[in-house]
């Protein structure tokens, strides 16, 4: 499985730092709260956090009522500012990458993962080892990049203008064509991994995974009304979100 740890390359670290810091990302926008409609009930819950960066989700789960935490994630980096900014004493950060999970020796009742599972080469082999370590009737909830924006093999997909500059419609290709992409983002060689629709839903329910709720998150009114240019999300979804259940 992938051991790519990107987020520690002091280029890519700086520029995506910058864009979650500022007040009109997508994640804070469009993907967060989309997730947060879908969290379970957390009060008396383990938790387990795949891919947790700065651990603001970590700490969210605690205020939530969770009675531990676990955040895992491949970046030192990363985890530093999460250690900084988000530390409670039922948190426990690891650096360690998601796809060890089997390593841990223990088991969660809630899996939460927020745009990682993108990153993730063996997916089919990746939903079992998760199913593994819940407890029974545990929930999974991660979002990811949508195979449409992933699709494209040298990353680019675009935007298509009428005559007065509106972006009207979204091209994108090599859709049914699965695998490993290699795009620039921030730095060149970022490496991502394309699976369809169906075989994202499939590696879930082969796994045992019984998919409780599936969402293509679009922008809410107040967030056109801040950011105007979120718009175009109408066009074509960012993100993918599935919640899926362990019997």
């Amino acid at each position: 499985m992938s051991r790519q740890n990107i987020f520690d390359n002091e280029t890519f670290f700086n520029g995506y730092k910058i864009l979650r810091e500022s007040d009109c990302n997508a994640n804070d926008l469009i993907e967060q709260p989309a997730m947060r409609k879908l969290l379970p009930d957390l009060k008396g819950k383990t938790v387990l956090d795949l891919g947790c960066g700065y651990g603001h989700n970590c700490i969210d789960f605690v205020k939530r009522g969770a009675d531990k935490v676990v955040g895992i994630d491949i970046s030192e980096k990363m985890l530093a500012v999460a250690e900084k900014e988000s530390h409670d004493d039922k948190i426990e950060y690891r650096n360690m990458s998601m796809t060890d999970i089997s390593e841990l020796g223990e088991k969660f009742d809630f899996i939460y993962s927020s745009l990682a599972f993108h990153y993730v080469k063996d997916f089919d082999a990746f939903a079992k080892d998760m199913y593994s370590v819940l407890n029974a009737e545990g929930h999974l909830l991660f979002s990811q990049e949508h195979p449409i924006i992933t699709s494209t093999v040298d990353g680019a997909g675009h935007f298509n203008k009428n005559e007065n500059g509106e972006k009207i419609s979204y091209t994108f290709s090599n859709y049914n064509q699965p695998g490993e992409r290699r795009i620039h983002w921030y730095v060149d060689g970022v490496i991502k991994y394309h699976r369809t629709f169906s075989n994202i839903i499939n590696a879930l329910s082969k796994a045992g995974f019984i998919i409780e709720e599936v969402c293509e998150p679009i922008p809410e009114e107040w967030v056109i009304e801040k950011v105007p240019a979120w718009i175009k999300e109408y066009i074509k979804p960012n993100f993918l979100i599935v919640k899926a259940r362990k019997v």
